[in-house]
């Protein structure tokens, strides 16, 4: 006798109070982490707030206990082919560039953690509010890969040397060395999240909508002119999403992250060649006599 089965709930949920819209990720068992159905699913609810006139604010947050843990570790190690790592990245760097360029501002409202990609997107957002125990980390260097195209958003938003410590280091920060970074505009207590939150939609729901989405463009044309040609980000981001898809393959990334789905100590990183499996296209070359004498 065949028994029926709860269909999977969606892995993003939509929902609008009057000119705000929320987007949710619903993955809480996994701490709402990125696996390529979310980022499918992202990618459409943003697509389509994209184009929804009656909608000024978007707030951006996570289902359970967490904003949004990164990546699906789990999913990548099942498909070990570069081009499927790069497939994923590319996907994933899409739904940040959308997420940049929507019309409407949008707010993250973290709790819990957000590591990796899930720091990521707080980066990425124009604004974001967090509780006191919401923790932020770009933690892959500690499983043997860089965290590349986080690396794009953090550097857009923090100071060079805050940037290069998060993604160096892989530790964790809380919410109040968040704020003082410049990650998020503001720390509330954890049970004043939702309150805060709508707050501040309503707040800039109630402001001229031609004046809300004039000013959203004119600060992404500002960041994109700050960090070079228009097109900065779309090649930041095919630069990081290649590099990341190398890690991934790499003997390191495939035993941090073995060991971190096993819940076992992690390896003992072996060490190497400097420039070894790295694929530097500004990589230093000597100057000849002739250049050192000119």
């Amino acid at each position: 006798m065949e028994t029926n089965r709860d269909p999977l709930p969606p892995p993003v949920l939509v929902s609008r109070d009057g000119a705000t819209a929320t987007i949710t990720l619903n993955r809480p068992a996994q701490f709402n982490a990125l696996s390529e159905a979310v980022l499918v699913a992202l990618q459409s609810a943003l697509d389509a707030v994209a184009v929804d006139r009656d909608i000024l604010v978007v707030v951006l947050r996570g289902a359970g206990r967490a904003f949004c843990a990164g990546h699906d570790l789990r999913e990548m190690r099942a498909h070990p082919a570069q081009a499927w790592q790069r497939a994923l990245f590319d996907r994933c760097s899409r739904v940040m560039m959308t997420l940049e360029s929507l019309p409407q501002p949008v707010i993250a409202a973290v709790h819990g953690i957000a590591t990796a990609a899930g720091c990521q997107l707080v980066a990425t957002c124009d604004l974001a509010i967090a509780t006191q125990s919401a923790r932020f980390a770009t933690s892959g260097v500690n499983l043997g890969l860089f965290c590349s195209t986080p690396a794009v958003a953090l550097t857009q938003t923090l100071a060079a040397k805050h940037a290069a410590e998060m993604l160096f280091t892989g530790d964790f920060i809380d919410a109040n060395r968040a704020l003082a970074m410049g990650l998020v505009n503001r720390v509330v207590d954890d049970d004043a999240l939702d309150e805060a939150v709508a707050g501040l939609a309503a707040q800039l729901a109630g402001k001229s909508p031609h004046a809300l989405m004039s000013g959203k463009a004119l600060l992404r044309q500002l960041r994109r002119l700050h960090h070079g040609e228009p097109g900065h980000a779309d090649d930041a981001y095919a630069l990081a999403a290649a590099n990341m898809a190398r890690d991934m393959i790499g003997q390191d990334a495939q035993r941090g992250i073995d060991a971190f789905l096993a819940r076992q100590p992690l390896p003992v990183w072996q060490r190497r060649c400097a420039t070894e499996g790295v694929a530097d296209p500004d990589a230093h070359v000597a100057p000849t006599m002739e250049e050192t004498q000119a």
